[in-house]
């Protein structure tokens, strides 16, 4: 697969998650990916479709979201010349354009309810009707879904038909979020930054520093893999001294002091937890304490200094969080 499309990460969750993609790629049936924003579902259906025999035919991609619920079903199943004001002439719809190929339908959960029995039908018959034909037309289309709804909770609610989720879930592929992945952070970081330096035309990649890698595992990742792409590249980007590792990142692109507004910082959001400011280490043993020191205080700030959840958060019995915090000088008392 191409640079794009790679899969990083070891984290047990994501590995989970491939593997059962890749179970699921050769049987012809529909899989529904479900996952937050940003957790790599457009990849997950690639790879659906590169691992099965249908990978040398089309992969169709239609968002679900970007068009009103008006022409949604005219660009799923086609129509005829005339079938509706504007139609001018005839227009195969995204399920033939897939044909004998597979067809991804992002953001699955905006579809309208006309649209969902229509596609209940395509699934379950392998025929489509554009609008205005009189007659249906045969398709051989695999059908991958994706969304961050409930959709169960849709189904239960009357606002997505069970039969179609009940169809559709032959394989649920769920990804875990970045947050649950917290091993896997630093993977991307560094696989991100040395995409960035070389596009930058840089020599050599020095890596990020002690204090912007407890940065970055410290944050909680509400946009996922691809805020960490934005907030890495942005980060390189703006690295001065290419020779030195980067060692300030920035989450908020939108801070400033003048920003308006009540949400207004007076500083920006800068990485580096809070602490004072040391020399850099100049021995292995100064990197270690400087870097562990950094996962501390930006798991006490991201649990607002409560010290039972940032001890679970990092693994660490009470007592062994109470020893850390004193041997780094984070205790406020």
């Amino acid at each position: 697969m191409d640079r794009d499309v790679q899969f990083i990460g070891q984290s047990g969750a994501f590995l989970d998650a491939v593997e059962r993609t890749s179970r699921a790629a050769p049987v012809r049936r529909p899989v529904l990916i479900i996952g937050e924003r940003g957790t790599g579902k457009e990849l997950i259906a690639q790879r659906l479709h590169r691992l099965s025999p249908r990978w040398g035919e089309p992969l169709v991609t239609l968002n679900c979201a970007a068009l009103p619920e008006t022409l949604i079903e005219a660009e799923l199943f086609g129509h005829e010349a005339g079938a509706f004001t504007g139609a001018t002439r005839a227009r195969a719809g995204k399920f033939e354009e897939a044909d004998r190929g597979t067809l991804f339908l992002d953001e699955l959960g905006n579809l309208s309810m006309a649209a969902q029995e229509r596609l209940l039908r395509a699934i379950e018959y392998g025929e489509i009707a554009r609008i205005g034909a009189a007659r249906p037309v045969e398709v051989d289309v695999r059908v991958i879904a994706a969304t961050n709804a409930d959709l169960p909770a849709m189904a239960q609610a009357g606002t997505f038909r069970a039969d179609l989720l009940d169809r559709l879930s032959f394989e649920v592929i769920t990804l875990p979020p970045l947050r649950e992945r917290e091993s896997d952070v630093i993977d991307l970081a560094d696989y991100y930054g040395r995409r960035m330096a070389s596009e930058l035309g840089r020599d050599i990649w020095p890596g990020f520093g002690p204090a912007a890698l407890a940065a970055l595992e410290g944050h909680d990742w509400p946009g996922n893999v691809r805020e960490l792409r934005n907030v890495v590249e942005r980060a390189v980007y703006r690295w001065d001294r290419e020779d030195e590792p980067v060692n300030e990142v920035v989450f908020d692109p939108f801070a400033s002091p003048w920003r308006s507004g009540a949400a207004a910082s007076a500083t920006p959001a800068v990485a580096p937890p809070p602490q004072t400011q040391a020399p850099a280490p100049t021995s292995l043993r100064e990197t270690v304490e400087a870097y562990e020191r950094g996962l501390i205080a930006a798991a006490l700030e991201r649990h607002r200094w409560n010290q039972r959840k940032v001890a679970q958060a990092l693994g660490l019995s009470y007592d062994q969080l109470r020893h850390c915090l004193k041997r780094h000088a984070l205790t406020k008392d």
